[in-house]
């Protein structure tokens, strides 16, 4: 089989993405062999290839690119039950250990030993063929696309975001970044019954935004002097200044949750925070979120295929993993088999 794969130098320069011919993987007790069909280009992809880092994940050797995927099962390993040949899937792409403290609490995003697509040193998805244990397998219906299957992964962001603010009905909500995760919390946030108002640098992605059924919108450059105090802030930038003026806009025993990565560390206004009585908290991927995420999306209540800007085939990775620089692009996907 064919497998993009990043090398070096992974010193802070951009890496070089090489087309290999590997062996197919064989599906061990309790596998599947998926034929991958869609993966979807996320931000991390880009800062591994152009940095060789995000946050404290570090590539220091070779590795395979690609966590958003959604493939067809093509063999089954033994013990499996439940799915079968010919089904489509989406992955979800984090497998923790079964019997970890966090795992068994049900929080198996914790798990400081989760096996993670794409992140150091784990191999990704930018491959025509991967194994992957049945449990992380969802099936999905003839009603939701390949590329909807794939991007069900970012919507799972985006649900992890809105459970942790406990939005609800009434709620004001200020959604910060205006990419694909910030786009799917809007949306998440308008099915519970909040206002919603995005901002972002970038006056195209905006213009989506809005489409997306945002109530309101602004640039951060132009943002009024004056705006109504939010319940819920939400960050889907990871940049300092995002998250000091969304903590400013927020109401009362406001609701802050940090989902974008970028910035290592922010200083937190103390006295707003203490003054306010403001709740902060941040989110680490998503746990049992896949079954909602499938719901919304077989239904129709989300928008994932409008999200796709751009398609790409294995031997254009690096084209796939540059396209979010384009004016108005939003999520690539990558279809291995073409």
């Amino acid at each position: 089989m064919r497998v993009s794969v990043l090398h070096g130098p992974f010193d802070g320069g951009p890496g070089k993405l090489v087309l290999e011919e590997r062996s197919v993987p064989e599906p061990r007790a309790g596998e599947v062999l998926l034929k991958i069909l869609a993966v979807g280009v996320c931000g991390s992809d880009v800062h591994y290839y152009r940095e060789g880092r995000i946050g404290s994940y570090i590539v220091t050797s070779s590795l395979v690119l690609g966590h958003e995927p959604a493939g067809q099962i093509v063999a089954l390993g033994e013990g499996v039950n439940g799915l079968e040949v010919g089904q489509r899937v989406s992955l979800e792409p984090g497998v923790p250990s079964p019997y970890s403290t966090q795992t068994l609490a049900g929080h198996y995003n914790l798990d400081p030993a989760v096996s993670f697509f794409a992140t150091p040193p784990v191999d990704g998805v930018f491959a025509e063929y991967v194994v992957h244990p049945a449990a992380f397998c969802h099936p999905v219906p003839d009603s939701v696309s390949d590329a909807a299957a794939a991007l069900l992964e970012p919507l799972s962001v985006a649900l992890a975001a809105r459970q942790a603010a406990g939005i609800s009905i009434g709620d004001r909500v200020l959604v910060a970044g205006a990419g694909p995760v910030g786009l799917l919390i809007s949306q998440v946030a308008q099915l519970a019954g909040a206002t919603v108002t995005v901002t972002d640098v970038r006056a195209d992605r905006l213009e989506v935004a809005g489409r997306y059924g945002a109530d309101s919108v602004f640039t951060a450059q132009d943002a009024p002097e004056v705006l109504p105090e939010f319940s819920v802030f939400i960050d889907a930038t990871g940049a300092r200044p995002a998250i000091t003026a969304g903590l400013q806009r927020l109401a009362p025993r406001g609701r802050c949750v940090l989902v974008g990565m970028g910035a290592e560390t922010v200083e937190v206004p103390l006295q707003l925070v203490q003054g306010r009585e403001l709740n902060i908290t941040g989110t680490f991927r998503y746990a049992n979120t896949w079954p909602t995420a499938i719901a919304l999306a077989a239904a129709g209540a989300v928008d994932l295929d409008g999200l796709v800007s751009s398609t790409h085939s294995l031997d254009q990775v690096e084209e796939a993993l540059l396209a979010g620089e384009v004016p108005g692009a939003l999520k690539a996907i990558v279809r291995p088999h073409g």
